[in-house]
């Protein structure tokens, strides 16, 4: 590799570092609920730290990007309701989303309500978009995906360092035709 090569790399491997820690850093990706309830017991840093973490979190579920993720969890990240088959950590939430963008590569998440209470955020999401990828071995016809769920994170230290979630996966599985309504 000469030289000229491999400063177009590094300039290369430089931009795509800094698009994603931009990504991440941009608070107008970040979703905003219309409904914010918060403990008063809490100081407006930490409530200031505590929504960012959660709203870092959501435009991860809304755009896919891991920066997000990467940004919002806890190197030691624990998901109390881990799923079978997906991994415990900050791989168990990337290897989730690429799976679902497979099937539903137009999903968007909103968040409808947030609630900060001690050093918990709960949040109410609702996802949206069209089934035209593959889940399951099932072929998507682009049928609407329209489903909720509700996450419980534990802050500390600005990141998530656990997370209790509850999906509509009934709804969302007779929505792609997986079980009969």
């Amino acid at each position: 590799m000469t030289t000229f090569q491999l400063h177009q790399l590094i300039i290369a491997v430089t931009i795509t570092f800094m698009g994603n820690a931009a990504s991440a850093a941009d608070s107008s990706a970040l979703p905003d609920a219309p409904s914010v309830i918060v403990d008063k017991g809490i100081a407006p840093s930490q409530q200031e730290s505590m929504s960012l973490a959660a709203r870092r979190y959501y435009a991860f579920w809304n755009t896919g990007d891991a920066s997000f993720a990467k940004a919002a969890l806890d190197s030691n990240f624990i998901d109390r309701t881990l799923p079978t088959g997906r991994p415990q950590g900050i791989e168990g939430p990337l290897f989730a989303s690429r799976n679902f963008r497979a099937a539903v590569p137009d999903l968007v998440t909103s968040v409808d309500e947030m609630l900060l209470v001690g050093d918990r955020v709960v949040g109410r999401l609702h996802f949206t978009g069209h089934f035209t990828g593959h889940f399951n071995g099932v072929q998507g016809k682009g049928q609407k995906v329209d489903f909720i769920a509700t996450d419980i994170y534990r802050i500390a230290d600005g990141r998530i360092a656990e997370n209790w979630h509850l999906e509509d996966n009934l709804t969302l599985l007779q929505q792609l035709g997986i079980v009969g309504h």
